[in-house]
């Protein structure tokens, strides 16, 4: 107790300097949705009788963060010291306490107003460590966003185990799809020093339940796994473990190869498989809380089983072998494609399906939302409910690959809540794909720009990522709430400008990218900007030809059974919505049917009429979100207002591009004339084809 009440001291002084240090700064987003900005005088009454001190009857790291976290946070938002005692002697005490109850789950907390000592008490009350920081977090945005405290009988926990963020670094420090900056994790400098950033980032990942984290990319360089480095991820296991992260690394399928000297990586040979065993053994001897390996194999060029003979399970379950004495897990993806599939949406089910059950039991097979690459729009992947006998994560990608990279505004919450709640019919009607998964991963946008995220709106999808892995059934229009809430402003004037934009702007992309389900239509190699025209690229499924299939007749990709029967691969109450162009819905009509340039949707118009609408929609649409964000000058901070705003002007002009380039484009495969009223692009289409973008970001 009295190292607790020395670390809060300290973190209370911390504080104070912190807050002394940002005074005289404009707001620059480093603080994320935790910024504890001290509440107006009429509204802190009202909490300051209700948190007057903190009284923490436990002990242990996760503890003393919790403790600093409400000391810090109830400091700032009250404007003045709370200060840690060793017992209760007030009303308005916050008291966090470990208890054996079994109603309590793992990391889960109950959060009550009672009375202790004679003294209306607020208690957080958990099973473990894990539960009392996560309580912190609540009580402390129930403050922030203005909801009551004072009369307070909530119970929660997290409905998956497993809450990952997968960073796609490097160790050069470059991020693949990374546009914010370099890697968080300075390589060269571990494990001597240790960034202040690396406590923070955990810290932001606890507030919102993250538990854990891949720190290399999946395209993973073997040395990672050697003594150096893994002195160095030592280093950073040891500044996440107080806030209750684990790290977990990316393994390349070769490193007994590249880094071990042996001749092969076959997962059945014996010598292989005591490689693994022998550098399990030495991960854990370094870290004995080290989560597991996450593997890309025999995909994009990445070695893998199959260059044995052997099968995806062969190659998981020799490296669950070697991690389970410890109790890690294999994260094992399923992203595979090449180009002797018929249709790269099918290849993943096609190969990971006749394998359910035979995987270890410490073996999550991570399958993507969708089924080809994180599109701005992509039904749900069919694997999702096709392999009740194996773990499944759903992978999301949090960093905007195909969304506009940081400076088109698109939240992504409404696209997973999109997924999570598409209904797979398996193995029960009211089967849905979040009842399915026991995991969820995003790949990390984040990076060493100060708002950590390359914008301020990016921001809301790291925060939505953890809120939704946290309770896949959680409203993505409530999340977005209570980000703008803490990041923004209370205000009712703001939330009512800023949570609108926020849930039309995912359909706003689409509309300009890739309507009616078309996928796939960016610059190859970089994904920026339009290019539907590329068809000389070696492998078929690199061209965006190959996705949108227009000619004379019309457009789209034939999933039918009369095409490539990629629908079969869904369950039969999902195969017939998707197989009729009817019932399928114009969001997904082109990705599962070839469909005349005339044939009618369900709006009225024609499929040609209707494809130029939505690409005129999505730029008239960027247009009324500048107008909205300017109604909010001098009701945010000037310094990420301007930011915003000149990334919205970026957003509509690169929308123009995609709206002008696309419509050429497809005018001259249909030879169809424009619909009355809607502007002919602003240059030909060979203008578009000839742009070179060699030093794009995505890169």
């Amino acid at each position: 107790m009295r190292d607790l009440k020395r670390t809060s001291f300290a973190a209370a002084i911390a504080f104070i300097l912190s807050m002394v240090a940002t005074s005289g700064h404009a707001e620059d987003g480093y603080r994320l949705w935790l910024r504890y900005e001290p509440l107006p005088t009429e509204v802190r009454q009202r909490y300051r009788d209700s948190a007057t001190e903190i009284v923490i009857k436990s002990d242990g790291a996760i503890t003393t963060s919790a403790a600093s976290e409400l000391q810090r946070g109830l400091s700032g938002l009250l404007g003045a010291p709370v200060p840690v005692q060793s017992a209760v002697d007030r009303d308005g005490a916050i008291v966090a306490e470990l208890s054996g109850t079994s109603s309590l789950s793992s990391e889960g907390f109950i959060i009550r107003t009672t009375r202790r000592a004679g003294h209306r008490v607020t208690v957080i009350t958990a099973h473990d460590e894990h539960g009392l920081l996560y309580g912190a977090f609540r009580l402390l945005r129930l403050i922030q966003t203005r909801r009551p405290i004072d009369h307070l009988n909530l119970a929660d926990h997290p409905k998956l185990r497993l809450r990952l963020l997968d960073h796609w670094d490097n160790l050069d420090r470059s991020v693949e799809r990374g546009y914010a900056g370099s890697s968080l994790w300075d390589w060269q400098t571990l494990p001597d020093r240790k960034d202040s950033r690396y406590e923070d980032y955990a810290r932001a990942n606890a507030s919102i339940g993250i538990n854990g984290a891949v720190l290399n990319n999946v395209n993973a360089a073997a040395d990672i796994l050697s003594d150096p480095y893994l002195r160095k991820v030592e280093t950073l296991a040891d500044v996440f473990r107080p806030w209750g992260m684990r790290v977990y690394l990316s393994a390349r399928f070769s490193a007994p190869i590249d880094i071990g000297g042996l001749k092969t990586a076959d997962p059945l040979d014996p010598v292989v498989r005591h490689w693994w065993q022998t550098k399990a053994d030495e991960v854990y001897r370094r870290i004995p809380d080290f989560g597991g390996f996450l593997v890309k194999a025999n995909a994009e060029g990445e070695p893998g089983p199959q260059d044995y003979h052997r099968t995806h399970a062969d190659g998981a379950n020799m490296l669950a072998a070697a991690l389970q004495p410890h109790g890690g897990i294999v994260l094992w993806r399923a992203f595979v494609y090449s180009s002797t599939s018929e249709d790269r949406a099918k290849q993943a089910y096609d190969e990971f399906k006749p394998l359910d059950g035979k995987f270890a039991d410490n073996v999550i097979v991570q399958v993507k939302n969708g089924p080809i690459d994180f599109q701005p729009r992509e039904p749900f992947h069919p694997l999702f409910g096709a392999m009740p006998r194996t773990r499944v994560a759903m992978e999301v990608q949090i960093t905007k690959e195909y969304l506009g990279f940081n400076t088109h505004l698109a939240y992504l919450g409404t696209m997973w809540e999109e997924v999570l709640k598409s209904r797979t019919w398996r193995p029960q009607q009211s089967s849905r794909v979040a009842d399915t998964i026991s995991a969820m991963a995003g790949v990390a946008n984040t990076g060493t720009d100060r708002s950590w995220s390359g914008s301020h709106f990016d921001q809301a999808n790291w925060y939505a990522f953890g809120r939704l892995a946290w309770d896949p059934q959680a409203s993505a229009r409530a999340i977005a709430g209570e980000w703008t809430r803490m990041t923004w402003s209370n205000d009712p004037r703001v939330l009512q400008t800023i949570v609108p934009m926020m849930m039309g702007s995912r359909q706003v992309v689409v509309d300009y990218m890739t309507p009616l389900g078309l996928a796939h239509l960016m610059g190859t190699d970089h994904h920026y900007g339009p290019a539907p025209w590329v068809s000389d690229l070696n492998r078929p499924e690199w061209n965006p030809v190959y996705y949108h299939r227009a000619d004379a007749g019309g457009i789209g990709f034939d999933r039918t059974a009369s095409g490539s029967n990629a629908v079969a691969q869904y369950a039969p109450e999902v195969a017939r919505r998707f197989s009729n162009r009817r019932s399928v819905g114009d969001d997904y009509v082109l990705w599962f049917h070839h469909v005349p340039w005339e044939h009618r949707l369900g709006t009225g118009r024609t499929l040609w009429d209707e494809l130029v609408g939505r690409y005129d929609h999505g730029v008239e649409q960027v247009g009324h979100m500048r107008r909205d964000w300017d109604s909010l000058r001098g009701h945010v901070d000037e310094q990420r207002f301007e930011q915003v705003a000149a990334f919205l002007a970026i957003q509509e002009r690169e929308a123009k591009w995609w709206r002008d380039a696309c419509i050429a484009y497809f005018q001259s495969i249909s030879r169809r004339p424009l619909p009355p009223g809607i502007a002919q692009p602003g240059r030909p289409l060979s203008y578009y084809k000839a742009l070179r973008l060699p030093l794009a970001p995505g890169h």
